[in-house]
């Protein structure tokens, strides 16, 4: 009589820990050992197996019962009681173990379960073929209570005396490897598995992806994690794929790639989070298409999941200061500066100002700016101011800006050109008013 284990119970009686762990590596749900046993031992001599007697079949048989009804105390109390007593030789003793390793399982009392199964192992006229299978039920049991030392050695025990090790075995023992951080050894395990299942035409199951990914991914090799990525996207489509893929590509940097990917997700609508819209907002902004990044945001604000806060005022008027949209620009940096008063927003509106031939303004925002400070490049802000001024026939201040922007090396050029034209464009004004010309001169700010 062959008595059912593991794989009788319904996954959703397993703690999270198992859930997880054999979701991953062995959906749908734990191996039948009984199954196991067909598969394993199908084409394998083995020795006779031992009799259960009259008394102990009839105790089993009512406690088979009892675990159909999952009666779990009733089927203990039988098992450790009548069934002890009436079982007497060591086969039968073996399946009272088995069926008490079962009922254990069942109440996840996964250690008394492991001491249940291994006094089934260790009895002398255990049947070999459910002993063997046995082993891999124990080392499982390991994993789900992460020992992961010892489920990693019963399984080597196991897979010594097995005729046949298949792709399950392998990764679970792969997985074992790399919770003690022996990632080699369960990288080559996972490797086996999947490159043995896709050489007959089988679908790999998503979870040894997974690892195999995880792996990968800790060696830093992003190139080959990407390309598990494009195969559980087509085969296990779900969309945090697509994120990872994301990311994937901006380590190795290919930015429209990663705009791509990610762009997949928002589309979808299963990006909801500020930091991941803000960032697909930047990478908008980056591919040179400022004017799709200021929509995520504004329709991030609108819906509440961007906040309107100085920082993300300041990218959304950033945005649209870069697709040359200077009266969106405006009321949004205005703001932005009023709320954080950082002199970067105030660089950033004295630029809107000058676009908008607003110079007083500009130049009341690049003063700002600069007395403020924060600003990455203050020559460019007084550049503006330069400008600005000059627009305002400040001449003599407006050379004084642009001599403050050449101490950068980047403005250099330009600013000594701007010069030249304030001092030529400042002595011929002079003269036109000398002469009585009635035109603008100078208007302070």
């Amino acid at each position: 009589m062959q008595y059912s284990t593991l794989g009788s119970k319904k996954t959703s009686g397993i703690k999270v820990a198992a859930a997880a762990l054999f979701s991953l590596l062995l959906a749908p749900g734990i191996v039948s050992a009984q199954e196991e046993d067909e598969r394993r031992f199908a084409d394998t001599k083995t020795q006779q197996r031992h009799a259960v007697g009259q008394a102990c079949g009839k105790v089993l048989e009512g406690v088979q019962v009892l675990t159909e009804a999952e009666n779990w105390a009733a089927a203990r109390r039988d098992l450790e009681g009548s069934a002890m007593s009436a079982c007497k030789t060591s086969y039968e003793k073996s399946q009272v173990y088995n069926f008490l390793g079962y009922v254990y399982y069942s109440q996840d009392r996964y250690q008394d379960a492991v001491n249940a199964y291994r006094n089934m192992v260790n009895e002398p006229q255990v049947d070999e073929r459910q002993a063997i299978s046995t082993r891999y039920t124990i080392a499982q049991l390991y994993l789900i209570l992460e020992d992961y030392a010892r489920a990693a050695k019963e399984l080597e025990e196991w897979m010594k005396v097995s005729p046949i090790v298949g792709a399950d075995a392998k990764v679970l023992l792969g997985q074992a490897y790399y919770q003690l951080e022996r990632r080699d050894d369960a990288l080559r395990l996972v490797n086996d598995a999947i490159a043995d299942q896709e050489s007959k035409g089988n679908l790999p199951k998503e979870g040894w992806w997974s690892l195999q990914r995880v792996i990968y991914y800790e060696k830093n090799d992003y190139k080959k994690v990407a390309d598990i990525l494009k195969k559980l996207i087509i085969h296990y489509p779900n969309f945090s794929y697509w994120q990872q893929l994301g990311g994937m590509y901006s380590e190795l940097n290919q930015p429209i790639n990663q705009l791509v990917a990610t762009e997949v997700s928002y589309l979808a609508g299963k990006m909801d989070q500020e930091r991941q819209l803000v960032s697909l907002a930047y990478m908008f902004m980056g591919a040179e298409a400022p004017y799709m990044g200021a929509r995520i945001i504004e329709k991030g604000m609108r819906e509440g999941k961007i906040k309107r806060s100085a920082e993300n005022l300041e990218v959304l008027g950033l945005a649209y200061q870069q697709g040359q949209d200077s009266k969106k620009a405006l009321p949004v940096l205005e703001e932005a500066a009023k709320a954080s008063g950082k002199g970067a927003i105030y660089a950033r509106l004295a630029g809107v100002y000058l676009d908008l031939d607003d110079n007083e303004k500009s130049v009341v925002a690049a003063r700002n700016a600069i007395q403020r400070g924060g600003i990455q490049r203050i020559d460019m802000t007084y550049m503006n101011l330069g400008n600005a001024l000059i627009n305002l026939h400040c001449y003599n201040d407006a050379i004084s800006a642009f001599r403050n922007a050449a101490r950068d090396d980047r403005s250099a050029k330009y600013a000594s050109q701007w010069i030249d034209f304030a001092t030529q464009e400042g002595e011929r004004r002079a003269k036109l008013i000398e002469s009585g010309a009635k035109i603008a001169g100078c208007k302070r700010v």
